[in-house]
């Protein structure tokens, strides 16, 4: 057999050449400001760290391998302790002090029949997110049209509108909140305004984003039969924008359930109000309650919100490469 002839490989021309020389020159030099960027970004993270350690007055990278110490030793005396805080029954531990009555907390319905008083705040805290959702949502919705380039031509309409809503979601829920409790006092009502509050700014950017996406076909052609703006707005853009809409004011919906049990913890009422009694009190049992109720709330919205995007846009969209 004879030996195989290699084929030598192809010779560039000398455009080629001076384009692949190029070519690695981009490559080298993007690899440098990638590690560049990555270095400054570690260093100033490093720097971050440092900073906020030296001024954390416990030393924090001092007391890490006693991190686990607080919850090892927050303890219940019993297990069944933790069902029964949360359904207000009887305790056998019982000596008159208030780490042990549970029945105190009853809200009585008709007779003997009672809700169990975490159950009760844990209402007050859904009704004060899912309110602050429909109000703040309803207000975002008005003024995101107004905020559109592709709907409002006036740019001096656009500045004032996006900065209203800048503004609006400048703060967060609990300074707002903290704001309003010198003019409305503690409470839910408080707790419900700073919430919507926020909830109109957030969801107008969202809501003014998806409007500028919209395919402004159907607009036009409305334009040419002689609609008015609100016509537009109503048969060509709100069809096409409400799926999107709805599933971002669902996902509002569980942000603001987390943030109605944050701003309780500072008197906006609620679950986080009672949730930060029973914590500063050493209450084990009536904390692990409280966590535990948390929990499968939040997981009960999470799978409502999932179901009821579902019904409005059907499972199709949910299928795995549909």
């Amino acid at each position: 057999m004879g030996a195989v002839s290699q084929s030598s490989p192809p010779k560039l021309s000398d455009a080629t050449k001076k384009v692949h020389q190029h070519y690695q020159e981009l490559a080298r030099t993007k690899k440098l400001y990638s590690f560049l960027t990555i270095g400054i970004l570690g260093a100033i993270l490093v720097a971050a760290l440092w900073f906020a350690n030296a001024s954390n007055s416990g030393k924090f990278i001092d007391r890490i391998p006693y991190f686990f110490d607080f919850v090892l030793n927050f303890l219940p005396d019993d297990p069944l302790e933790i069902f029964r805080a949360l359904f207000d029954l009887p305790s056998p531990y019982a000596d008159g002090s208030l780490k042990y009555d549970y029945e105190e907390g009853r809200h009585y319905l008709i007779g003997d029949f009672y809700l169990p008083e975490y159950f009760y705040e844990m209402l007050v805290t859904l009704n004060i997110a899912f309110v602050s959702t429909l109000l703040g949502g309803g207000i975002a919705f008005v003024l995101c049209f107004f905020a559109a380039s592709n709907l409002v031509g006036s740019k001096a309409v656009r500045f004032v509108v996006r900065r209203i809503m800048e503004l609006l979601r400048a703060f967060p829920e609990i300074v707002i909140a903290g704001l309003l409790a010198a003019i409305l006092s503690l409470g839910p009502i408080a707790a419900i305004a700073a919430v919507s509050i926020h909830t109109i700014g957030a969801l107008g950017k969202l809501f003014f984003e998806v409007v500028e996406n919209a395919d402004m076909k159907l607009d036009e052609g409305l334009r040419a039969a002689g609609a008015s703006w609100v016509e537009r707005v109503r048969f060509a853009i709100v069809p096409q924008v409400l799926p999107n809409f709805t599933s971002y004011a669902l996902l509002r919906a569980e942000i603001n359930v987390r943030a109605s049990t944050i701003i309780g913890a500072v008197g906006g009422g609620g679950i986080g109000e009672v949730f930060r009694l029973s914590l500063s009190r050493d209450h084990a049992a009536k904390t692990y309650a409280i966590i535990l109720l948390l929990f499968v709330t939040i997981v009960a919205v999470d799978q409502l919100s999932g179901w009821l995007r579902r019904k409005m846009v059907g499972d199709q969209a949910f299928q795995f490469g549909a």
